[in-house]
């Protein structure tokens, strides 16, 4: 091969990268999508987590959305007040107030209350134990107290207690959700913190047959819907059915008659998630 036939094929390739070199230059110049820098500032005083509780997709989507005026920077539930402080002063706009939530369990059933029917020795998780018959547990619908949400909990926000229950810890919790993920019998739900009035069961049992498998069972009795404003609670399936919706009719009344301390009432920020029978029939007085 001659030298003019080597000039002639690295001067087309030039060629053509050139030209493509042209088109992509010009492309990105023609369809670059301009981003506000404060993003990237504001990403870097939020806290880092994605955990989602803001119910954006992480920390970026939230950023944007704050810099685009969508939410405010109290709707970040990881943030403290100070660092809340710092973003709204950095946008010049509003700190926001948000409705701080938290995950709540809805069993009682600790093992000093909840009648064992076998003894489990298989992989030690909740998911793992309701695919073997439930783990051996009487009340197939109660918590396992495999610690599965505990593990899923990134801000040491729920630990076990020793009655093999989870115990959330509410300033804490951020809502972020991973718990009620990670529970295979969905006993994890997210609530404002004003609700204050909890069903900490969610067997489909009724009377005798309820309380034969645990001792802080909902029974059916009725009493708690009979107590409330009316239209607060029904009975759905033998269970005490609170419709939140109606939050502002919901008082400690419906708690007074509960034979066996299933529904309770929680005062400000303390979450009563009953490690134990007494426990759980205190949180009504």
């Amino acid at each position: 091969m001659d030298v003019s036939t080597i000039l002639i094929s690295a001067a087309i390739l030039g060629g053509v990268g050139l030209t493509f070199g042209t088109l992509i230059s010009l492309t990105h110049m023609k369809m670059k999508v301009w981003e506000d820098p404060r993003i990237d500032a504001v990403v870097d005083l939020l806290p880092g987590t994605n955990c989602g509780a803001c119910g954006q997709a992480g920390c970026r989507a939230f950023a944007e959305a704050l810099v685009g005026d969508k939410v405010q920077p109290a709707t970040c539930t990881v943030m403290g007040p100070d660092d809340i402080t710092e973003v709204a002063e950095y946008l010049g706009v509003a700190a926001g107030e948000a409705n701080k939530q938290v995950a709540r369990l809805l069993c009682a059933g600790g093992c000093d209350v909840a009648v064992q029917q076998a003894e489990y020795r298989g992989l030690r998780t909740c998911k793992a134990a309701v695919a073997v018959s439930g783990g051996g547990k009487g009340c197939s619908w109660g918590c396992l107290g495999l610690d599965d949400c505990e593990q899923a909990c990134d801000f040491d926000a729920i630990y076990m207690h020793q009655v093999e229950l989870p115990v959330v810890v509410p300033d804490k919790c951020t809502a972020c959700g991973d718990c009620v993920e990670a529970c295979p019998l969905d006993l994890f739900v997210l609530m404002p913190i004003e609700q204050k009035l909890i069903v900490q069961c969610k067997n489909l049992l009724e009377g005798d047959e309820a309380e034969a498998v645990c001792e802080v069972a909902c029974n059916a009795c009725g009493r708690c819907v009979a107590d409330a404003k009316p239209g607060l609670i029904e009975m759905v399936n033998g269970l005490a059915v609170i419709d939140y919706d109606k939050n502002e009719l919901a008082n400690v009344d419906a708690t007074a008659r509960c034979p066996t301390g299933a529904i309770v009432w929680v005062e400000g920020s303390q979450f009563v998630d009953t490690p134990t029978a007494e426990l759980a029939r205190s949180a009504t007085v």
